[in-house]
C-alpha cells in the first residue's frame, strides 16, 4: 500500500517525513537523514530553549527583554525594533512563531545566554545532542545563512515533537494565524493554518540555499500527525506537499492503526555533500529513520536543563515510577558513592539526577557510572 509513491514525482523538494506525534511512529520518510540548511526552522530550537527558561523560572511571560544594536540590525525579516528598546517575552515568542522575526530571535538568544548569540548557538547545539538530534549544528538563533548551520528532516521532527511533549502549554503560539503589534498585523506564513482541517502549527523556513521548508501539524480525532518538508521549490509546493503528506498519513492510520514505515530514498543530488560538522559526533548511517521511534522516546522523555538548579550535573535516567527511580539511586550509590536525588519531570516521569557539580566532577562521575554499566549523561 504505497500511498506516497507518487509524491516524489509530484513536486520538487529535497526531503520529507510524516510522523505520528504521540507514538513516534514514522509513516513516511524520504531523504530524512540528508543534511540540509534549516533556515527559520532553527527558531523551533530557539523557542524550545525559551520555553525551557519559562518552565524553570528564569524568564516570565511579562518580563521585558532589551534589544541590542546587533539584534536591531538583523536582516531581512524583522519586527524593526530600535536598539535600546524593550519587548515583552510573550510578544517576542509571538514575533518569532508568527512573523519569524530574525531581530527578535537574536533578542531572545542574547538575553538567555549572556548577551552573546554565539554562546546561545553553542547551547542550542549542545541541547540538540542531548535530546538526540544526530546531525544538527547551529551557528545562530534564527537560521540566517551559514555553511555550517545544518540539520535534517529527522532532527527537525525530533525537536518539534520535543516542544510538543515538553511544553504543551506553549504549543498554542505555533497555531496563531495573525498577530498585531505596534499597530501592524502580521500573518503566519504557514498557509495550512485555517485552510487544512485540524492544522494547529507549526513553522516555516526560507533562505536562498535552503529553499522553502515547512513543519506542519494537524489533529484528527485522537491522532496528531506531523509533516516535515525541506527544500521545496516555492511556497505553493511546500504547502501542497505538506497537505498531501498529512492526507496520506491520516489515510494510512485509518486503514491500519500501526502502519509500516515507508522509506523512499531514490538518488538525488544532496544539498550538502559530505559536509563535516563542527564538534559533531561521527554519524552512523545505520542509525537512520528506522530507529526514529527510539530516538523520539529518548528526546521526549528528556528535558536537558535543570529545574531551577545550577549545573552541570549528571542524569541517571527517567523512570515511570518513583520506585524504579529509587532503585536507580541505590545502584548509583553502590557503584559511585554519589547520592543523586529524584526530580519530578514536566512529562510525569521521575528523573534521577546529581546536582551541584563542577564540569570536571560531573564528567568524572559520568565516567565512573558508565564504567559500572550505568547509562547516564552530563547536563548543563
Amino acid at each position: 500500500m504505497l500511498f506516497f509513491a507518487s509524491l516524489a514525482h509530484a513536486a520538487n523538494y529535497r526531503a520529507a517525513m510524516v510522523v505520528d506525534m504521540d507514538s513516534g511512529n514514522v509513516l513516511y520518510s524520504e531523504h530524512a537523514t540528508d543534511l540540509n540548511y534549516p533556515a527559520s526552522l532553527t527558531k523551533i530550537m530557539t523557542l524550545y530553549l525559551t520555553f525551557n527558561a519559562l518552565e524553570h523560572g528564569r524568564l516570565h511571560l511579562d518580563d521585558y527583554l532589551i534589544v541590542s544594536n546587533a539584534a536591531a540590525n538583523a536582516e531581512p525579516v524583522k519586527l524593526g525594533l530600535p536598539a535600546g528598546s524593550k519587548i515583552k517575552v510573550e510578544d517576542a515568542i509571538k514575533a518569532v512563531a508568527v512573523h519569524s522575526a530574525n531581530d527578535v530571535a537574536r533578542v531572545l538568544a542574547e538575553n538567555l545566554k549572556g548577551g552573546k548569540e554565539g554562546n546561545f548557538a553553542a547551547l542550542m547545539t549542545r541541547v540538540a545532542r542531548e535530546i538526540g538530534l544526530a546531525r544538527t549544528n547551529f551557528e545562530n538563533s534564527s537560521g540566517l545563512p551559514d555553511d555550517d548551520h545544518l540539520s535534517t528532516a529527522r532532527d527537525i521532527a525530533l525537536i518539534s515533537m520535543a516542544v510538543y511533549k515538553h511544553f504543551p502549554q506553549y504549543w498554542k503560539y505555533f497555531g496563531i494565524q495573525t498577530w498585531t503589534y505596534g499597530g501592524k498585523t502580521y500573518t503566519n506564513g504557514n498557509r495550512l493554518l485555517g485552510t487544512y482541517p485540524g492544522c494547529d502549527g507549526m513553522k516555516t523556513g526560507y533562505t536562498n540555499k535552503s529553499k522553502y521548508s515547512l513543519v506542519a501539524t494537524a489533529r484528527r480525532g485522537n491522532r496528531h500527525l506531523m509533516a516535515v518538508v525541506l527544500g521545496a521549490e516555492n511556497k505553493d509546493v511546500r504547502a501542497a506537499v505538506s497537505a498531501r503528506l498529512l492526507d496520506k498519513g491520516f489515510e494510512m492510520i485509518a486503514r491500519d492503526p500501526a502502519p509500516a514505515m515507508i522509506v523512499r530514498d531514490t538518488p538525488v543530488a544532496p544539498v550538502v555533500e559530505s559536509k563535516p560538522q563542527p564538534s559533531a559526533p561521527v554519524y552512523d548511517n545505520s542509525q537512520s529513520v528506522n530507529t526514529f521511534a527510539g530516538a523520539y522516546h529518548a528526546a521526549t522523555n528528556h528535558t536537558p536543563v535543570a529545574s531551577g538548579k545550577s549545573g552541570p550535573g549528571v542524569q541517571f535516567g527517567a523512570f515511570s515510577t518513583r520506585d524504579a527511580a529509587s532503585r536507580m539511586i541505590a545502584t548509583v550509590q553502590r557503584a559511585t558513592g554519589a547520592t543523586p536525588i529524584i526530580e519530578t519531570a514536566p512529562n510525569g516521569l521521575f528523573r534521577v539526577r546529581a546536582y551541584g557539580l563542577s564540569e570536571a566532577a560531573a564528567q568524572s562521575l559520568k565516567n565512573t557510572a558508565s564504567a559500572a554499566g550505568i547509562d547516564c549523561y552530563v547536563f548543563h
